[in-house]
């Protein structure tokens, strides 16, 4: 009788798998299959309204914020659009988990949010928020490359409802939101200037600025307004990341009233930004006030300042702005309070709301102006240590603006408001001055070595433009000033320190890839004539024609080899695959390589010898790039009993990587 066993592989002889694809696929289902929701009861009927998507943590993450008409457990679902099929979501769709309360009782229902994880760049996803059987209609948002250049959008005070026609007030809002990205589909964030609502818990006015579907496809980064601080609606309808809501980030002292409040920050690729809670100035009402929040920004940048190259501030109240707000007794306290310390830590630019005008400054250096020389109107500037621009937004959805204000003799540093020499109608502080009762936006470009920072038209004097309309004059000319036209552009060019910085960008290197083959040619695995023994059975001996793997990923993922035997036969005669064992080993080290465990035959143990998929080798996470040589000792025992012949069997390897 004479076994013979053949090396052959399932499919090609050389298994090859792109790391990056089995990476992306493999990485999802593990890192949120932890947060499978508990499903909601059959029952559920419970509606969900007011879908917004926030920004998370980093790039990898995103908020997701809903009300919800009854108390029942959600989540969001989400997968690659790419998988869905007749838009029906995969078996394996990721699920989180949902956190909320009840609604103060003005506003009703409750409120739900969920943070999701794991995202993987250059990624459209979609999501559906709910329970099963009671899912939400789908959305979709997509990521990008997670390093390098990206733009971003600054939009100030939407205060839906302040004209007094919320309906209209919402048209404007949705045209700028149209505008913008249509001018801009690749921007990541939308940035909030604040006063999203007139009335803190007007839910009708928050139903309106919510309205338009960019809310639910480019993630919304919040910010309180004035008039958004005076209730609970705000916090109810956004979730924030890293969020400190101590009783110091509220105006009055007590994050458990009928108010919002908290300061956050997060990393989105180059830009630290940190946002605060303006509302709180002074400690006499209860709160920590303005020396809270440079107490928080402090912290905040000597722990994470490091891990991006641009500091970005965004709050409410502008200190340096050109409107009726530019004199008030709180600007001026937080135009003393501020400054000095944004200078000293090296912030590159701060975006403001509460004026409804637009105003760019000089830079600001410790609350006078930076460099005497810098001209009204300049497109470059060149911070020096501790030059900080401040932006001004005007209204996003036409609802309210303000007129510019004049000078006064209360001097041209620190709190006053003064002329500027070189321009006498405007504040000491402010390089440009606009208002022409047209919408607009900010978009910053972040590149490497700049930061690009324009006021863009999204309107002209025609509707939408709700406060033209109920009487307001309008100065735009659509033939120089039409939609999409520039208001101003300034570029920003960091500094550099007394030395010469350095740069260089480093591409994606190639994923690289895992694989094995047979080394050299993939013969037959002759295991010669079995010889009886007086133990009444054949044995018989050999080795496995080696297999070299090579696994150069950057992910530096777990990978397996593993085989099973089929059945030997002969003609119609045969006998069990589990009568073969083995002794993996591996002959030449690399790519984090360790033997499998001894498999005895069959015969010796009762058991299923390598009938079943055993291991011959494997890796774990985060072993060294490189190549292994893989073998084995083959070991067959068979009864006596088994009739003559020339049998064969197929061993069938399997690899599997992460």
């Amino acid at each position: 009788m004479r076994p013979k066993h053949s090396g052959r592989a399932r499919g090609p002889l050389r298994h090859r798998v792109a790391a990056g694809a089995t990476a992306a696929l493999l990485g999802l289902a593990v890192a949120l299959a932890g947060s499978a929701a508990t499903p909601a009861a059959a029952a559920d009927t419970a509606t969900v309204s007011g879908i917004v998507l926030g920004v998370g943590a980093n790039e990898t993450q995103r908020t997701l914020s809903w009300y919800s008409s009854a108390d029942t457990a959600q989540a969001v679902q989400l997968a690659p659009t790419s998988q869905l099929v007749a838009g029906d979501f995969p078996a394996g769709a990721a699920t989180f988990d949902a956190l909320g309360a009840a609604n103060i009782a003005t506003s009703g229902g409750y409120n739900r949010h969920a943070t999701v994880t794991g995202l993987k760049e250059n990624t459209t996803y979609s999501y559906r928020v709910g329970s099963a059987g009671n899912w939400s209609a789908t959305y979709s948002f997509k990521t990008q490359d997670f390093e390098g250049d990206y733009d971003f959008l600054f939009l100030g005070d939407p205060q839906i409802g302040s004209s007094g026609d919320t309906a209209e007030d919402g048209t404007g809002w949705k045209d700028t939101l149209d505008v913008a990205t249509t001018a801009n589909p690749n921007a990541e964030l939308l940035v909030s200037g604040g006063d999203q609502v007139e009335t803190a818990n007007n839910e009708t006015q928050w139903n309106s600025f919510l309205a338009p579907d960019e809310l639910r496809q480019y993630p919304w980064a919040a910010t309180i307004g004035n008039h958004d601080v005076g209730g609970k609606a705000y916090e109810q309808h956004f979730a924030t990341p890293n969020t400190d809501n101590s009783a110091a980030y509220y105006a009055n002292g007590q994050p458990a009233s009928n108010t919002s409040g908290g300061d956050y920050w997060y990393i989105y690729k180059d830009v630290l930004f940190i946002d605060l809670n303006s509302n709180s100035y002074s400690a006499s009402t209860g709160g920590g006030g303005d020396e809270a929040h440079t107490k928080y920004v402090t912290d905040v940048v000597n722990a994470h300042g490091a891990e991006a190259k641009w500091k970005v501030l965004v709050y409410h109240h502008s200190i340096y702005s050109p409107a009726s707000h530019a004199k008030d007794s709180d600007n001026k306290t937080r135009r003393t309070d501020f400054p000095t310390t944004f200078s000293k830590l090296g912030i590159d630019l701060v975006l403001q709301g509460h004026d409804h005008s637009y105003s760019r400054s000089y830079l600001i250096k410790n609350g006078q102006k930076a460099d005497a020389a810098e001209q009204p109107g300049q497109d470059e500037v060149y911070p020096g240590p501790g030059g900080v621009l401040y932006v001004t937004a005007n209204s996003a959805s036409g609802s309210k603006y303000y007129d510019i204000t004049a000078p006064d003799s209360s001097g041209t540093s620190g709190s006053g408001n003064g002329a500027d020499p070189l321009n006498p109608g405007n504040y000491w502080y402010n390089s440009v001055e606009n208002q022409e009762h047209v919408r607009s936006y900010v978009k910053v470009q972040v590149r490497d070595d700049k930061l690009v920072v324009e006021n863009l038209r999204s309107g002209t004097c025609a509707a939408p433009n709700s406060e033209v309309e109920h009487g307001a004059s309008c100065t735009n000319t659509t033939t120089t000033k039409g939609v999409g036209s520039v208001v101003d552009k300034v570029t920003v060019h960091p500094y550099n320190g007394d030395g010469q910085s350095l740069q260089v960008d480093v591409p994606t290197a190639a994923p690289g890839e895992f694989g094995w083959t047979v080394d050299g040619y993939n013969g037959l695995v002759d295991l010669g004539t079995a010889e009886e023994t007086e133990n009444f059975n054949f044995v018989a001996s050999g080795r496995i024609n080696p297999i070299v793997v090579k696994d150069t990923r950057r992910t530096l993922s777990p990978w397996s080899v593993s085989a099973d035997v089929s059945d030997f036969a002969d003609a119609g005669k045969t006998f069990s695959g589990a009568y073969l064992g083995w002794t993996p080993h591996v002959t030449e080290a690399g790519a984090g390589a360790r033997a499998g465990a001894t498999v005895a035959s069959g015969y010796d143990d009762k058991g299923q010898g390598l009938a079943v998929s055993r291991s011959l080798a494997s890796a774990a996470q985060g072993h060294a790039r490189g190549s292994a040589k893989l073998g084995a000792d083959l070991d067959l025992k068979i009864p006596d009993s088994v009739d003559k012949g020339d049998y064969r069997a197929t061993l069938t390897v399997t690899a599997l990587s992460s």
